[in-house]
């Protein structure tokens, strides 16, 4: 059985496409039907439904899916306890929210890059179900949430952490150093808010939506730390994560609102697919991650 035709049948299995796994192995479009079929011939059944243009594993294909990357991970295995070098080298793309990758790029990336100066690191944004769907079809390697508890079957997580979060204000607002507010005394006030739909945004919206309450933000905008900036130069609300927050407020450029009556539990979860291959570079960042503090 050849490797390379179990390879491209993860691909095809993973994007759903003949032509998208072409783009992505650098073949052609005839190149990779061609290996299907060398796969099917050999193991003596169908792997994909072709009906009108489009794919679907076959109950045979199914099965199939978790060996192939078993067999894949072993040989890439194999391959790296041959390498005699003790540098970690490699790439790893990391999909986090907005809040998040300023917070690890800030924070962690430089301390990181002086243990593995050879890994190169790639950061890119996303809601949380633009990152499940990019696990799902081996587009990165990890994704950071900032969400509701994700649990499914095919994911392994490798850390996880309940974030605090609070509605912040200038330390001028009329509501600083108010005690036992009411979700209900602020709810009228002008608040500047991430983007509607995502993250710890949505929600909010869903647990104000359980009271019959809305708020409607006079800015959406996905970066917290133009909100952080804006927040201690006017006097208007938001609702953020502790851990991008807390510098300011330990400056005395925000405050945290005492609102007694609102609770949203929100979670930060390091997550990879079951099937991923955890290399010696993967396995690096994981135990990073695992040993500091997620949120400062």
């Amino acid at each position: 059985m050849e490797l390379r035709n179990l390879t491209t049948f993860i691909h095809v299995a993973d994007l759903g496409s003949f032509t998208k796994a072409a783009e992505k192995l650098g073949y052609s479009q005839s190149t990779v039907s061609f290996q299907i079929k060398q796969l099917e011939e050999e193991l003596g059944c169908p792997l994909f439904e072709r009906i009108n243009h489009t794919i679907s594993l076959t109950q045979q294909g199914h099965a199939l899916v978790s060996h192939a990357h078993q067999v894949c991970n072993l040989i890439e295995d194999f391959k790296e306890g041959l390498e005699t070098e003790t540098e970690l080298r490699g790439h790893i793309h990391i999909v986090t929210p907005d809040s998040i990758c300023e917070e690890m790029v800030n924070s962690r990336f430089l301390d990181f890059h002086r243990r593995y100066p050879s890994l190169f690191i790639q950061f890119s944004t996303g809601d949380t179900a633009d990152m499940l769907d990019m696990i799902d079809h081996n587009e990165a390697d990890f994704i950071i949430t900032l969400d509701s508890h994700t649990y499914h079957k095919d994911y392994v997580i490798a850390k996880e952490e309940k974030i605090p979060m609070h509605f912040v204000a200038n330390p001028q607002s009329r509501f600083a150093g108010k005690a036992n507010l009411s979700v209900n005394d602020i709810i009228g006030q002008p608040f500047i808010l991430t983007e509607h739909g995502q993250g710890y945004r949505k929600l909010l919206d869903r647990e104000l939506a359980k009271r019959s309450l809305e708020i409607t933000p006079v800015l959406e905008i996905g970066r917290t730390d133009t909100i952080t900036s804006l927040i201690t130069q006017c006097d208007m609300l938001s609702f953020l994560p502790d851990f991008v927050t807390k510098p300011f407020v330990e400056a005395g450029k925000l405050c945290y609102l005492d609102v007694q009556d609102f609770h949203a539990d929100i979670w930060k979860q390091l997550i990879y697919h079951k099937n991923k291959w955890i290399s010696r570079s993967l396995k690096a960042f994981i135990d990073y991650v695992k040993a500091e503090e997620f949120s400062n």
